[in-house]
């Protein structure tokens, strides 16, 4: 089972909204999550591709030159 990296940074993104605040707290947490979004991105443009049926379409054939 893979791990669903997009809703996560989904979730962190949304979660880095709501800390609108100019507070130290605030602006240490929206640091965090910015570094824990990196992290997910990352993990989600490393996954491998995902194996998917391939249907052939009949048609026609291009002749090679």
């Amino acid at each position: 089972m893979q791990s669903n990296f997009a809703a996560a940074r989904a979730l962190l993104e949304r979660a880095q909204e709501m800390l609108i605040g100019d507070d130290e707290r605030s602006v240490k947490m929206r640091e965090a999550l910015d570094m824990l979004i990196e992290a997910a991105l990352t993990a989600e443009h490393s996954q491998p591709p995902v194996a998917g049926n391939v249907v052939s379409f009949p048609g026609k054939r291009l002749a090679r030159r």
